[in-house]
């Protein structure tokens, strides 16, 4: 795990040393433990290393080939190396035990269909010196970072945004993503970020630059792998995410869990203690006290009969005040909701006894984790005229969560596009009612996430759309702290056999994710099998937004002038609610976060031109 940068002036201007190091710089903390680059006229690549396999020298980039014709800068890792290296080493000599050396000879053989070959998470440039074209390649769903910006003069890319910015002597914000992000909580889903002009490489893609010309392609499709209804048994689905934290095992640093306490990270722990016999493993953990409602720890405290190294942290409203700055310049660009705070806390508690993070990230988007995808099923049952089947699943619904969201979130796809955008202006009131107006039409949100015609199209949106922003959070938070999380419901292979299965694999008599409970249920906790809720990385924020430091803090930011004239918020209104949430007679915490995130993005990354 590292961090890579570049740059390629198309006016044939020598690529300045001192620019590759600034952008190698900004992130440093992705890779502690090396750095290199090289430089060849008008093409420059920087690295940063995180030492993960083979931690001696010879994993040091970037790395040439035999010949020393290509040269390769790489973030990620490839976990079926062993395999592919076995398969080449007839033709190539390796001198190293690491991956990126088998990523160079798998290009030397099979050129851009290598890709099809890696069972991992990967961004990577490789640079031909003979013919002088540039390939970087991205991971199938997009676990590993690629942004770059381009103009008449020049190619840069980059992990991180911030690696990018100080070399662009204008930053402008991107309207259209923020009225995404504020309207529908929604980020990652194009290829465009919160700064005009720079863009990420989207997921399962390819690029290629050659006499200043550049070139993209699609090289992995989700939609093309998932067959329809193809039942997968429970020891069939075991077998399959066991052989996947058994890939990711391979380091030669420590390695340990996030544990949420939710079924996905618990089935990690379980599988790695009954099935790999890691009773020594380290686990992460956030709690909150047994009396808040956002606390997990009944579901975490299960495992200590069989886990001998749990580890906690607990972020309140004092915590998040001294981190909240350096969180948001963490993330280069707004997320929101504090979630992600509560999974920053966990890596720092992880960075001071692991390298290497197993987390249960990807599940709910195969699986049908989230309670609104109950709406598409339900949606899918209509169009079936499966009567009998939607009504015996809106009674065990209710039965078990004592709840019609479900219900709610039916009706809710079914509506139109407008009333749609209605509603969620309404959820967020204190949005300038002009801003509103001025971008509603040009989202396309609700035909990419809110538009299902079944429960399987709505989990291949969520892969397309959705899950990329959790992962960009992921690798953004672990990575601060030099940390690799990997996430095994992720092997391609797991997400093509499980979204191939019909719809009540997935959501069965009122509950989600039925596969994996049933393939696991005989290693997991009755308590954690049986849950029904979901609340991943939740947090009392409406708690913490209610103390005086940040009520203080936040009556001076929306009565600032730059908050004022933004044109985002309306700030009497935002005044008037906030001091109803100060009354506990409402709570808009994430409206709220929502104010303080964006505004202090502006300042640190848009202002300081």
């Amino acid at each position: 795990m590292c961090g890579i940068s570049g740059i390629i002036n198309f006016n044939n201007k020598l690529v300045e040393e001192t620019n590759i190091r600034i952008m190698m710089h900004k992130m440093k903390h992705r890779g502690p433990d090396d750095e290199g680059l090289f430089i060849d006229k008008n093409v420059g690549l920087g690295f940063v290393r995180l030492s993960i396999l083979d931690l001696s020298p010879a994993g040091h980039q970037p790395m040439y080939s035999h010949d020393n014709r290509f040269v390769i800068i790489f973030n990620g890792e490839v976990y079926n190396y062993i395999e592919i290296r076995e398969e080449l080493k007839e033709k190539y000599k390796f001198r190293t035990g690491t991956d990126t050396e088998v990523i160079l000879a798998a290009y030397q053989e099979w050129g851009e269909h290598c890709l099809d070959r890696f069972n991992g998470m990967f961004a990577f440039v490789i640079f031909d010196t003979k013919t002088k074209e540039l390939f970087g390649a991205r991971d199938r769903f997009g676990i590993k970072p690629f942004y770059y910006y381009f103009d008449d003069e020049r190619f840069l890319f980059a992990s991180e945004i911030k690696s990018i910015l100080p070399l662009l002597e204008k930053k402008e914000a991107n309207d259209q993503i923020i009225y995404d992000y504020l309207l529908f909580n929604r980020t990652d889903h194009t290829e465009e970020t919160f700064f005009k002009g720079i863009r990420k490489l989207q997921h399962g893609s390819w690029l290629k630059i050659k006499n200043k010309k550049l070139a993209f392609e699609r090289w992995y499709d989700i939609n093309d792998k998932v067959k329809n209804n193809i039942s997968l048994s429970a020891s069939e689905y075991r077998e399959l995410f066991k052989d996947s934290l058994k890939l990711r095992l391979r380091a030669d640093v420590p390695v340990g869990v996030s544990l949420s306490g939710g079924i996905d990270s618990s089935s990690i722990v379980a599988s790695l203690v009954n099935d790999f016999k890691l009773v020594n493993i380290n686990t992460f953990s956030a709690v909150f006290g047994k009396n808040e409602s956002t606390d997990e720890s009944e579901f975490i405290d299960q495992f200590r009969p069989i886990v001998k190294n749990m580890h906690f942290t607990s972020p309140d409203s004092d915590s998040f005040f001294e981190d909240f700055t350096k969180f948001i310049d963490t993330h280069n660009e707004p997320v929101p909701d504090t979630n992600p705070y509560v999974q920053y806390k966990v890596m720092e508690l992880a960075s001071k006894k692991v390298t290497v993070t197993l987390d249960g990230q990807g599940a709910d988007e195969q699986l049908a984790g989230y309670h609104y995808f109950f709406g598409s099923f339900y949606i899918e049952l209509i169009k079936q005229m499966k009567l009998i089947t939607f009504v015996k699943e809106n009674i065990e619904y209710l039965r078990k969560h004592k709840s019609i969201n479900a219900l709610k979130y039916f009706l809710y796809y079914i509506l139109p596009t407008q009333l749609q955008n209605k509603i969620s202006n309404q959820i967020f009131s204190s949005i300038d009612k002009k801003f509103y107006d001025t971008y509603k039409m040009d989202s396309g949100i609700n035909n990419m996430l809110y538009d299902p015609k079944s429960l399987n199209e709505s989990l291949l949106q969520h892969f397309e759309y959705k899950l990329e922003h959790l992962l960009r959070w992921e690798d953004l938070n672990a990575m601060h702290f030099s940390i690799e999380s990997r996430v095994p419901f992720l092997d391609h292979r797991l997400v093509e056999a499980t979204l191939s299965t019909p719809s009540d694999q997935k959501i069965n008599r009122g509950e989600t994710k039925h596969l994996l409970r049933e393939a696991l249920k005989d290693i997991l906790p009755d308590k954690i099998t049986q849950r029904k809720d979901k609340k991943g990385f939740d947090n009392p924020r409406d708690k913490w937004f209610r103390t005086q430091k940040f009520d203080k803090f936040i009556f001076e930011l929306i009565n600032s002038d730059s908050f004022k004239n933004r044109g985002y918020f309306d700030s009497e209104i935002a005044n008037i609610q906030y001091k109803r949430h100060l009354e506990g007679k409402i709570d808009i915490s994430k409206e709220i976060w929502k104010w303080i995130n964006l505004e202090l993005w502006f300042r640190k990354f848009i202002d300081n031109n």
